[in-house]
């Protein structure tokens, strides 16, 4: 039986001990099960604890990790290129994502523009995260529902974006790519860059999606364990505060792409009128778990559409702010070849004094495979944040996994939890 979340409903079963989701009579025989972390289902250090009647579930308890993390408390202790290591972890599905967020909100904080060509390649680089992210989702919700077909077709192309990552970084897993005003390098060679994006998007990523979707989205099973399960409603997912695929597959019409646009989303995002890049932001109404597998499907599509147009055009020039800010580290040609620059990277790298940010706070977030990533960074003018603040999707998604889940039956926690995507290194701080 489909059930709406209200967000004012509470968690606790009424007094009658009437189950509240679905009008099932408690018999009173009820019995305790631990639902990971060791679960193959749950991928990572997720537990849920869950109170049967027979095999409906009754109540459900998450609890958010077991990683101990201490990301925030880290922002405290490391300036704003070394805290970039960090953040890369947060999300281990994308995590380049992580790392052009981070630096969005410290160059909101110092005010610092960054060059057309550095733009660019962010935004290339973020739709890439999107879809390395996305092609595991939906490849795991086939995985978790008994698809393992399914799975290898969306997983193995991913291979090819760690490839690509690996060539504009140097590293596959944690790229810690972004700096203070830039990137830590230009690409290596920019034909090179784009015959390995073009042959990912048009063959690899292409054929995965089409793979996945012949296989998926009219299979009988695939369709009945997710058609009216986990169903939640745009009211609740306003409440609830879901953003993302999640929020979008509930009917809600928000993407922070669209909504407070950055990098190439923006219009006269080079300072020469350049229009911003064109999407669609696909919505659903039904807020089910098929419908959240169908928006990630399609977001995949838009994010191909968006780098198609950005990857023949991408502008020359610096990918590094120097000669405008002080704040930025200097290209090693100018370390080596000029007084100025050989100041500048002392100053920031090895000297006390390091960054003069001002004493102020902000707040920048950018839309990531799974909704909002924001970060709060609260400057004492010090070389190093007094605090970071992280509102990372997949902690505010995941309070949505006990009212989704109470009342359906405990063949559906596996579904209703791939399709929220929960990454469990945001969760535990």
């Amino acid at each position: 039986m489909p059930y709406t979340l209200q967000p004012e409903q509470g968690l606790t079963p009424d007094a009658d001990k009437t189950d509240y989701l679905s009008g099932h009579v408690d018999t009173g025989d009820r019995w305790v099960l631990n639902f990971g972390p060791q679960h193959p289902a749950t991928h990572t250090t997720l537990r849920l604890v869950l109170e049967l009647d027979g095999e409906r579930i009754a109540r459900c308890t998450p609890h958010i990790g077991y990683l101990h993390s201490g990301f925030e408390k880290l922002g405290e202790h490391l300036d704003y290129n070394q805290y970039v290591t960090i953040v890369s972890r947060m999300n281990y599905l994308s995590p380049i994502s992580n790392d052009i967020a981070w630096h969005h909100a410290v160059e909101k904080l110092f005010g610092i523009d960054i060059t057309p060509r550095c733009k660019v390649l962010r935004t290339i680089m973020a739709e890439m995260g999107r879809i390395q992210d996305h092609l595991l989702c939906v490849g795991a919700a086939g995985l978790d529902l008994g698809a393992f077909t399914g799975f290898l077709f969306a997983f193995n192309p991913r291979e090819r974006i760690y490839d690509i990552v690996d060539y504009v970084s140097g590293q596959r897993f944690h790229p810690d790519w972004t700096r203070v005003g830039g990137l830590m390098k230009d690409l290596p060679d920019e034909e090179t860059f784009k015959r390995m994006v073009k042959s990912f998007l048009h063959d690899d990523c292409s054929q995965a999606i089409s793979e996945v979707d012949g296989l998926l989205s009219r299979n009988r099973i695939f369709i009945d364990r997710t058609r009216n399960v986990g169903v939640l409603s745009k009211e609740a997912a306003i409440g609830w505060s879901a953003t993302g695929p999640i929020a979008r597959a509930s009917g809600v019409v928000r993407d922070l792409r669209k909504d407070e646009p950055y990098l190439c989303y923006a219009d006269n995002w080079d300072g020469q009128g350049a229009e911003a890049v064109k999407f669609s932001v696909p919505i659903s109404e039904e807020g089910d778990v098929y419908a959240r597998f169908q928006v990630r499907m399609e977001e995949i599509k838009q994010s191909i559409s968006i780098i198609d147009q950005l990857i023949d055009n991408i502008p020359g020039g610096d990918v590094n702010v120097f000669a405008d800010s002080k704040m930025v580290k200097p290209d090693k040609s100018q370390v080596y070849g000029s007084i100025e620059g050989l100041i500048q990277h002392f100053e920031l790298v090895m000297s006390n004094r390091g960054w003069e940010p001002p004493i102020a706070e902000v707040y920048g977030a950018q839309e990531t495979a799974n909704g909002e990533l924001g970060y709060h960074v609260v400057s004492d003018g010090s070389p190093r944040p007094w605090r970071v603040r992280t509102r990372p999707p997949s902690f505010i998604n995941y309070q949505l996994m006990a009212p989704l889940i109470e009342g359906h039956m405990l063949a559906d926690v596996v579904a209703v939890l791939g399709s929220l995507n929960i990454v469990a290194a945001e969760l535990d701080r």
